[in-house]
């Protein structure tokens, strides 16, 4: 065998066992079925996490969602742009600083936020078929210590570039 092929093989599997790998291919393969979910409610899955953000308070700004979604903000402002366009949310000026603009949903995007639930639960419950509820828990936490070590990433990342 080609020592060069063995070296391909050898490396392809250190891929396919990382953790960034198993965790991209499985938010993709997730991603993917919930945009198609959401296709009979004539939006995307992108737009359906700010109709969710918005929607339990989490965010409030344009910038907050660009954050919290780790979308930049040039991405955010169209998502936002077609989303008040279609009526859905609407920006408020800032009453303490006219420079800013609070975000909400209007009355039909408080409606059609009402129903992602379940349409992220339906998928969801197809994607973990066969996962016991004690998976599903334990995944949440580990998911959950992932996420809290984001100042300890966004630091290393400022220092590194």
């Amino acid at each position: 065998m080609n020592p060069e092929n063995q070296n391909s093989e050898f490396f392809a599997h250190q891929v396919e066992e990382s953790v960034g790998y198993l965790l991209a291919r499985s938010r993709t393969m997730l991603s993917r079925a919930i945009d198609e979910s959401m296709r009979r409610l004539d939006i995307t899955h992108a737009q359906g996490s700010v109709f969710m953000m918005l929607s339990m308070g989490t965010c409030h700004t344009a910038a907050d969602l660009a954050r919290e979604l780790f979308i930049d903000s040039a991405a955010m402002k169209r998502t936002l742009d077609k989303l008040e366009s279609k009526g859905y949310v609407q920006r408020i000026v800032d009453e303490n600083d006219k420079r800013l603009f609070k975000l909400a949903l209007t009355s039909s995007g408080k409606q059609l936020a009402a129903q992602l639930p379940a349409v992220y639960s339906e998928v969801l419950d197809v994607g973990f078929t066969g996962f016991a509820p004690e998976e599903i828990n334990f995944l949440k936490y580990l998911l959950r210590k992932l996420l809290a070590n984001r100042p300890t990433l966004e630091a290393w990342m400022a220092k590194n570039n």
